[in-house]
């Protein structure tokens, strides 16, 4: 068996013409670089696995199903190690399951439906809010993934996002998107600058977006959370979220 490189980012495991596995790496919009492997025999895996990581530079990502016990073992053979834990959770739309029927924003505190927001404070809120995680736990413990431009500024639709504003000032967002495969739309990115918090402003946020979506036909959304951040287990748990799966990122420095 040999592996070849065929391009940046693809390796295939060969035997004669009988193709046993494959290998492929692509970099996030975050910049971090993601692996991934299907090989059905471990030899094949691990071999695999050593090909693309003398090629690649460190540090390399990887996610699993943590119920996939055979593959994290393959991965954890390879060096890496957990990095995160993130769950999926379905998230009901009606304000009966919710209890967000009578929620109200904050005296003073309008939410924006998507779309309504002006571009130019709505980035500025989003680079704040980036620059406030990385200065506690890190951007990297987001599952949000929002593009930069040229200029290191992140790049926003507005049609993606309702807000939290207070007379000029925006203090919170909700992004929604509805990725390839996925029949819910997703939860994206729920924050609030670091000043606003227990207000109550991200519960109203939930409250405007899941009513819009239950009226709209939708049952439920999909949202990832960090199983290290208790506020937002217990907010959306609180509100009768359902944990449906839980990924592991692993990393290799």
């Amino acid at each position: 068996m040999v592996v070849d490189r065929l391009s940046c980012d693809e390796w295939h495991a060969v035997a004669g013409r009988e193709l046993l596995g494959r290998g492929d790496a692509s970099r996030r919009p975050d910049g971090r670089l993601f692996v991934s492997i299907d090989a059905w025999q471990g030899a094949v895996f691990d071999q695999l696995a050593a090909a693309m990581l003398a090629d690649l530079p460190a540090p390399v990502h990887t996610v699993v199903d943590e119920a996939d016990q055979d593959e994290l073992a393959a991965w954890q053979r390879c060096g890496f190690t957990v990095a995160r834990r993130e769950s999926g959770y379905l998230v009901p739309t009606d304000p009966q399951r919710t209890g967000l029927g009578t929620v109200r924003p904050p005296a003073g505190v309008t939410v924006l439906p998507a779309g309504a927001a002006q571009e130019v404070p709505l980035t500025e809120l989003v680079h704040a809010v980036r620059a406030e995680v990385e200065a506690a736990a890190g951007w990297h413990t987001m599952p949000a993934e929002i593009l930069p431009s040229l200029t290191g500024y992140p790049v926003v639709d507005p049609a993606r996002y309702a807000v939290a504003r207070q007379g000029e000032a925006y203090l919170g967002l909700l992004r929604l998107g509805g990725p390839p495969g996925r029949n819910q739309p997703r939860i994206g990115l729920l924050a609030v600058r670091a000043d606003q918090h227990r207000r109550g402003i991200a519960r109203a946020l939930l409250a405007q977006v899941l009513g819009e979506q239950h009226r709209g036909g939708r049952d439920s959304v999909w949202a990832e959370v960090d199983q290290a951040n208790p506020a937002a287990v217990a907010l959306f748990e609180g509100i009768g979220a359902r944990r449906a799966a839980t990924t592991l990122e692993l990393v290799r420095g």
